[in-house]
């Protein structure tokens, strides 16, 4: 039984949905948006109802090009309010990237993407080019591999 007080007033909270790829040399995909200071993984905000996995595939399929469906989960990390709602970012294991996928890698125009590029990066470089936040997520979500966890929907292995 649905109690309707759950779903007068949902919590104001942003899923956001980031993956994580990898080239062979151990560089991390990167994207450069035009609304932050600093680099950020590829990802965005889910929609109401959407699976995350499904949300950071969409936003990575938007923002290069590339074709994943992640299952593994790397690593949470939940950002208070501050100039944006509070927000609970979920970031994923997107495998790694061929050499032949790189070279297919393709951001849209900044006046619809909101990016100025996308770029692989090497971790020794990532407290200069990232925010602290961002960057201790992204280092996080490195360390976890091998150890994800599988991401479960209504109790089933999402697919």
């Amino acid at each position: 039984m649905r109690d309707p007080r759950l779903l007068a007033k949902p919590p104001a909270c942003r899923l956001g949905c980031l993956i994580l790829l990898r080239n062979p040399a151990g560089h991390v995909l990167l994207v450069d948006p035009d609304f932050l200071d600093g680099l950020i993984l590829p990802g965005g905000a889910a929609l109401p109802n959407e699976p995350p996995h499904l949300a950071a595939a969409r936003h990575l399929h938007a923002q290069t090009g590339l074709h994943r469906r992640p299952t593994q989960l790397l690593a949470v990390d939940f950002t208070p309010a501050d100039r944006y709602l509070e927000r609970l970012n979920l970031v994923f294991d997107g495998g790694i990237v061929t050499d032949g996928e790189a070279a297919l890698i393709t951001v849209p125009p900044q006046r619809r993407s909101r990016l100025h590029g996308a770029r692989f990066t090497h971790p020794v470089e990532f407290a200069a080019r990232m925010s602290p936040a961002q960057n201790a997520r992204v280092h996080q979500a490195l360390a976890n591999l091998g150890r994800a966890l599988p991401l479960l929907t209504h109790g089933q292995r999402a697919a």
